[in-house]
């Protein structure tokens, strides 16, 4: 073993090691000794990762590296495997503050080390049997911080649908395996990529990417399964921020690791596209409705998550991984920052508002879409010789054409004048520029769109940005919509029916529920 191999596997299995080795060993172990302890770990395990990225953007192309049977290091694996121990450390530090008082918490500490670990894990799997268990580890860790206030009633029952789905997806996980298993002679994931470089893959390869697909489904809480991700706000406030933006976002990772099998099987592609595009638009115009900061971002979760999955279904999985990054470090911003938000909503809501004025031409639909897809293909253009696949720009486009009703943070303008559109073209050009900036860092990741499937999605996207065009001209003439939209289409209550039919719960719920 060369030196730089012996790095390599030190500081790539460093992180999960140090992770598991925070989980307090005794039951008499003190608060404050767990949270010493665990920040110490955690701080040395984030050094680790970033020393294990180092590793692996000076090695030859970013090769996978095998470490040990089923565990191989990717440079995708290194970039987040950093990013999940920075949100660990900081969220394990927010959550020394915000329990303070509160029974429990070297339990506390226990799961949250787990959950962590068993993420590191996931992240260096090379084997399905390595995968599946990790995955499975993250779940049941995950539970005991769902349940941490155990006298919630709607707590249990978000756990308790959690654990359902999980299970489903376990199933369809191990179906997956066996399939792809059977047909390679191999459990190792490397196996199956030099399988698939060698011919045509086979039926039983296309239907065992059907069912990663299905199992990813269950996972990300898309639709119809999503309503544990939603009334998991019983929750710790930083357990929600571990969550929403660390566990929920492993599927985009675990998709973008199997590019090459769903690269072979397009049905598996077009059911990631139609699930996770229907589930954007469904959480978009409900996200709209909701007034509570929490659960606003719990739906604005599931939004992103069915375009993260919407991403990978294209093949557009540098964007995802971008999208991932991006999406992890906001929505943790925004959980641990949630008073602070609320404090600075009801600011702006005392100021005097600003009458629109000319610049609300900037609502027109299709100028707007035209505007900022312009200014997409420019910059593309100026900073790339190949440009963007228009239908790609367009979809960009519509994705941020709501920006240009967002009123700037520095004044009182409402959304419309001419300091909104100033600051929509700002933050539209921001994207942008990080985008094309993302696409050139070493992420280890090949893109390979799909245009047939691109204008299933820009139809999707249009009928949503149709859809909030209409609420920003004429809200009062939605008002049976927005009943339903306000209940999330009644989706949720029957997934719960159904999960307590399939899987009864051991508790009884109450009237309130």
């Amino acid at each position: 073993m060369t030196f730089t191999s012996f790095l390599l596997l030190a500081s790539a299995l460093l992180p999960a090691a140090l992770m598991l080795a925070a989980v307090p060993q005794r039951r008499s172990t003190t608060a404050p000794a767990a949270w010493e302890r665990f920040r110490w770990l955690a701080m040395a395990a984030l050094t680790s990762a970033v020393a294990s990225l180092g590793v692996q953007l000076a090695a030859e192309a970013g090769a996978p590296g095998t470490l040990l049977p089923g565990l191989s290091a990717t440079l995708t694996a290194a970039w987040v495997a950093v990013l999940v121990q920075l949100l660990g450390t900081v969220i394990g530090a927010f959550s020394s503050r915000y329990l303070q008082g509160e029974p429990g918490q070297p339990r506390y500490v226990a799961a949250l080390g787990t959950v962590l670990a068993a993420v590191h894990v996931l992240l260096l799997a090379d084997h399905w049997l390595v995968l599946i268990a990790a995955w499975a580890a993250v779940g049941l860790a995950l539970q005991h911080l769902l349940c941490f206030y155990s006298d919630r009633p709607f707590a249990l029952l978000a756990a308790h649908k959690k654990r359902v789905a999980d299970r489903l997806a376990d199933v369809l996980l191990i179906a997956a395996g066996a399939l792809a298993w059977n047909d390679v002679g191999s459990g190792s994931l490397s196996a199956l990529w030099r399988h698939l470089e060698a011919g045509t893959p086979s039926l039983a390869l296309q239907v065992s990417a059907v069912f990663l697909a299905l199992a990813v489904v269950l996972r990300t809480a898309l639709l119809p399964v999503h309503g544990w991700l939603i009334q998991v706000m019983e929750a710790p406030t930083p357990v929600s921020a571990l969550l929403h933006a660390g566990v929920i976002n492993l599927s985009g990772f675990v998709l973008i690791r199997f590019a090459p099998l769903l690269e072979a099987a397009p049905v598996a592609r077009w059911l990631l596209v139609g699930m996770g595009l229907a589930t954007a638009l469904l959480a978009g115009l409900v996200m709209l409705t909701r007034i509570s900061i929490k659960v606003r971002l719990a739906w604005s979760t599931v939004a992103q998550m069915g375009f993260m999955v919407m991403e990978c279904g294209l093949g557009l999985y540098t964007l995802a991984l971008l999208h991932l990054i991006g999406h992890s470090l906001y929505k943790a911003h925004a959980f641990l920052a949630a008073s602070t938000t609320v404090e600075t909503v009801r600011l702006r809501m005392m100021r005097r508002p600003v009458a629109p004025s000319v610049a609300s031409l900037a609502m027109a639909p299709v100028l707007t879409v035209a505007l900022i897809a312009g200014l997409v293909t420019l910059l593309a253009s100026a900073v790339q010789a190949t440009p963007w696949p228009w239908w790609w720009t367009v979809v960009l486009a519509m994705a941020w054409a709501p920006m240009f009703w967002q009123p700037s943070t520095r004044s009182v303008d409402a959304p419309g004048t001419l300091n909104g559109l100033f600051a929509g073209v700002g933050m539209v050009a921001a994207l942008t520029l990080a985008a094309l900036v993302g696409h050139a860092i070493p992420f280890g990741v090949t893109d390979r769109s799909d245009g047939a499937a691109g204008l299933v999605a820009l139809a999707g996207m249009a009928l949503l940005y149709g859809c909030l065009a209409v609420l920003q001209a004429r809200p009062e003439a939605l008002t049976t919509w927005r009943r339903w939209s306000y209940a999330g289409f009644y989706i949720d209550e029957f997934a719960t029916r159904a999960a307590l039919r399939l899987w009864p719960a051991r508790w009884t719920p109450t009237v309130a529920e």
